[in-house]
């Protein structure tokens, strides 16, 4: 039901102390600017109130399209990690199935909303759109809000030089390997959050050990190679050189995260971990063989630690 007291999965029963909030809603894929603007507004128009922020899981497009390949810009634990960083007191992460989707646009304002979560106030974007068959949209729910007693705002859309900050434009940036383009619209870096897996043990052998993280249900970023910071289960940064993709020398079939974090050294088997990418390098490639591949990768290390302000590898 609840983690720490501040996420909810069901809006049926949910605690005295949950209820009465101000309200941000939307998919928060991603949380970012745009987003966070959304939150700013909810607790700006009742700065008294508990900030809630109420999203959905699986995305929707998860639901409707389970064929799709993996999008997501940020997976559950993430985003609501991300929104209580943002200000959110409360996560409301509703199950988005069958029966949630074919809610009428109506009833998910007066049951939900309303009745189940006694939202006080509610803010949301322009393009907010809910209830079966996306039937809703703001001016719906204005005018439902009013009857109910509840405000709204709707907020909006955040633009920077490229235009309007949107989730689909992150996922382009990062597509076509501009992880810094991501990172301004997010503001910070994007990370991929899983935990440390066994891989094939080969970058030991080659004088790099590295990290092996799945990417799940993450979207896939441009594959190559990036310069990389690894945040560790314990808060601690440590800089790095990453290759995402299938590793088309070694035989690999599915892509993932191999990080090697420079100047470290401890077992991190099982650990959550967060690989924010930073800058993209180069292409994956596919090599003659592995003398060249080591080559390629000091190559790669020694460039990812100029453009992380480091100081070359001693020796």
């Amino acid at each position: 039901m609840s983690d720490a007291g501040t996420l909810y999965t069901d809006w049926r029963g949910v605690p005295e102390l949950a209820r009465g909030a101000t309200l941000a809603l939307g998919n928060f894929d991603g949380v970012h600017r745009g987003h966070r603007a959304v939150l700013r507004a909810a607790h700006a128009a009742r700065p008294e109130l508990k900030l809630a922020a109420l999203t959905f899981e699986p995305h929707p497009r998860e639901h409707f399209r389970p064929d799709d390949p993996p999008f997501r810009l940020t997976l559950a634990a993430g985003k609501a990690a991300a929104l209580r960083a943002a200000g959110a007191d409360l996560v409301v992460a509703l199950p988005f199935d069958a029966a949630f989707a074919a809610m009428s646009a109506e009833d998910f304002v007066s049951e939900v909303l309303h009745r189940g979560l006694g939202a006080k106030h509610l803010a949301c974007g322009a393009d907010f759109a809910f209830g079966h068959r996306r039937g809703g949209d703001v001016a719906f729910l204005a005018a439902q809000a009013e009857k109910l007693g509840m405000g709204l705002t709707i907020v909006p859309p955040v633009a920077d030089e490229t235009g309007p900050i949107s989730s689909s434009g992150i996922r382009r940036a990062l597509q076509d390997g501009y992880p810094e383009r991501a990172a301004t619209a997010l503001g910070r870096a994007w990370t991929i959050h899983g935990p440390v897996s066994h891989g094939d043990k080969r970058g030991r052998t080659i004088g790099f050990p590295t990290a092996n993280v799945p990417l799940g249900r993450h979207l896939e970023p441009a594959r190559g190679v990036y310069a990389v910071d690894v945040t560790l289960a314990d808060g601690q940064v440590v800089p790095g050189v990453a290759n995402i993709g299938l590793r088309p020398t070694v035989g690999g079939s599915e892509s993932r995260v191999e990080a090697h974090l420079f100047d470290f050294s401890g077992d991190l088997y099982g650990q959550e971990v967060a690989v924010g990418l930073r800058h993209f390098l180069r292409p994956e490639q596919k090599f003659s063989g592995l003398p060249a591949l080591v080559a390629q990768i000091g190559a790669d290390a020694a460039e990812a630690r100029r453009l992380l302000g480091l100081a070359p590898a001693a020796g």
